[in-house]
């Protein structure tokens, strides 16, 4: 739980003004402001810097530092909120899909949050998702021109479905139903950010949702996508990616920071 001071840190980082309330309006306020506010960010494995998901590190370095974080970081955080303004929170866990098969349990973790006797996903931590809380059973539903929907595959499991066509886009994530603790999560926390077969370990990755698409800066390219598709630029230097992380993200990193390792492949 957070205490009344990083409570309005934390509303002040999603520059949230409405009314605070434990329902669906909130919620989906908050979860949009999330996305935008913000980023999904592996700056820190790629530096070399070990991550921490106590509460205490989660403030200092999202509320404190302006900073983002990957998916433990992001929902951890995010849960801590809700919790917070009583909501009722679990810990997923989600096998992601990596074009091929789906990876390990606890590699990804996603929240449910329960609201008047309904489910709802909420996933702040999955880079290009999507924005509004979905309800379990409710069908497919569209953003910015993507479909997304919830397909069961048995086993008490759901697959999460992106693409152009509905239901016949491309699997994200497996998940069940089963909560867990923040804890169940360390051993796959821990191989994302030491594990050489991790993508987070390969390849620096900071992006953040904007009203009409993405910024992304992925290794030595600026990449925009908006209602007119996706536009690649190539990252000249040093100084240009300490400029773009503070123009797009509001990110300043350490003076002795080694950027090199941020642009390498």
């Amino acid at each position: 739980m957070l205490n009344p001071i990083q409570l309005d840190a934390y509303l002040h980082r999603l520059a949230f003004q409405g009314e605070l309330k434990s329902d669906l309006a909130t919620l989906t306020a908050l979860h949009q402001a999330h996305l935008q506010r913000i980023a999904f960010e592996n700056l820190d494995i790629r530096l070399g810097k070990k991550l921490d998901l106590s509460e205490e590190a989660l403030v200092n370095k999202q509320l404190q530092q302006g900073r983002g974080g990957i998916c433990y970081e992001l929902n951890q955080a995010f849960a801590l909120l809700l919790e917070t303004l009583g909501f009722a929170v679990s810990r997923l866990s989600a096998r992601v899909h990596n074009g091929q098969d789906y990876g390990q349990e606890f590699d990804h973790m996603l929240l449910l949050v329960q609201l008047d006797g309904q489910d709802y996903l909420a996933d702040v931590g999955f880079g290009d998702s999507f924005r509004t809380p979905m309800q379990l059973g409710s069908g497919t539903f569209v953003e910015l021109g993507v479909h997304y929907c919830l397909v069961e595959d048995g086993e008490a499991h759901f697959v999460l479905i992106q693409g152009k066509d509905g239901c016949s886009g491309q699997p994200q994530y497996r998940f069940r139903l089963k909560a867990y603790s923040i804890g169940d999560f360390l051993g796959m926390f821990k191989y994302h950010q030491t594990s050489p077969l991790s993508h987070f370990t390969q390849k620096t990755i900071c992006s953040i949702a904007t009203l009409s698409g993405r910024i992304t800066l992925s290794g030595d390219n600026r990449i925009m996508t908006d209602a007119e598709g996706r536009h690649v630029y190539p990252i000249r230097s040093e100084k240009e990616y300490r400029a773009l992380l503070f123009e797009h993200f509001g990110m300043r990193l350490p003076e002795d920071a080694d950027i090199g390792r941020l642009l390498s492949k």
